[in-house]
């Protein structure tokens, strides 16, 4: 049986696509808590025994430790027959939109909720920039989600686990009304969330929360 421990902190959307993916396919794991506000990833100890690359999060899978997630997404995705492709034009798909996701959404929206929610003083120049490419990436997937229930086609994928992590936190932390700005991805992120097993970000990845700075 295949034991898995997963190193996270609660605000992480990437900790999420990974405890999602595991409880939709029916696997347990053990949360490992890390104190990432208090700087333990950038410490040479934690970088030498859990992650050189000095990120989170880390999923241990019997003991081996795995890192970056869309790989980790794709190794489970094989090793449970869910959520995978079913022809190589699906895989394809499924790598574009993972590449795509971990390249612009995911990378622009963690860095600008990130400053704007879990830092005192934000820089505001920065934080347009990073909103000015939001809106376009949104723009994107909202198009895309227009004429399709999900990322690929007519049902789930890995793609679809990426893409909505970091949009399924509460709206107040990255300022965004998706119902509001974006209703193709609020529905899809609702037929996402009536998936048998789905649970939200915070019920999932327990433990010590950062402090927020902007009100619910």
């Amino acid at each position: 049986m295949t034991q898995y421990r997963l190193h996270y902190f609660p605000e992480s959307g990437n900790s999420y696509k990974l405890a999602l993916m595991l409880t939709l396919c029916g696997q347990s794991f053990d949360p490992v808590w890390t104190d990432f506000g208090g700087g333990v990833t950038r410490t040479p100890q934690w970088r030498a025994t859990v992650n050189v690359m000095g990120e989170i999060p880390v999923l241990e899978d019997n003991g081996e430790k795995l890192t970056q997630t869309a790989p980790i997404l794709l190794k489970l995705a094989q090793r449970y027959g869910r959520f995978g492709e079913t022809s190589e034009a699906e895989r394809f798909e499924i790598l574009r939109w993972l590449f795509w996701d971990n390249h612009k959404l995911t990378g622009y929206v963690a860095s600008y909720r990130y400053s704007r929610a879990f830092t005192s003083s934000p820089d505001p120049t920065v934080l347009a920039h990073f909103k000015r490419r939001i809106d376009d990436f949104l723009g994107i997937l909202d198009n895309h989600l227009r004429d399709r229930p999900f990322a690929i086609g007519d049902r789930p994928s890995i793609a679809d686990i990426s893409m909505m992590a970091y949009l399924s936190f509460p709206g107040h932390e990255a300022g965004l009304d998706l119902p509001a700005s974006h209703p193709a991805i609020a529905a899809w992120l609702g037929r996402m969330a009536a998936l048998p097993g789905w649970k939200a970000p915070y019920d999932l990845l327990p433990g010590k929360r950062l402090h927020c700075y902007v009100p619910a």
